[in-house]
């Protein structure tokens, strides 16, 4: 990334500079957060995690609610599965998914919550 030059009347905090840097991120953790909203960032991917947050349901009922193939539904599912963002259970031939945890639900509220302030 591209960094600003300083201007000759900007005076920069060394102190404050110090104490943020020690905190920073590691860059690692920084790509997988960003790589995280990403899949937050995708239309369809975020109306399933809404719907998962609703309700448990099958690609069927996905499908049918967003409009949308099974085989569609199922590959965005992949990769929320992959990213621990959702989970599955088996019942019979069917398979049921959800919201893996409380903190998915927690992103997406939150986000709500900040788009209705």
């Amino acid at each position: 990334m591209d960094r600003l030059p300083m201007g000759e009347n900007e005076r920069v905090n060394d102190s404050a500079v110090a104490e943020v840097r020690e905190r920073m991120l590691e860059e690692g953790e920084v790509l997988d957060l960003a790589d995280l909203f990403k899949l937050f960032g995708d239309p369809t991917r975020l109306e399933i995690l809404y719907a998962l947050e609703q309700k448990e349901l099958c690609v069927c009922d996905l499908a049918a609610l967003l409009n949308l193939t099974k085989s569609a539904v199922s590959h965005q599912l992949k990769g929320l599965r992959i990213s621990n963002l959702v989970k599955f259970r088996r019942e019979g031939q069917n398979i049921f998914y959800s919201l893996a945890d409380a903190h998915v639900r927690s992103i997406i509220d939150i986000g709500l919550e900040h788009l209705h302030e």
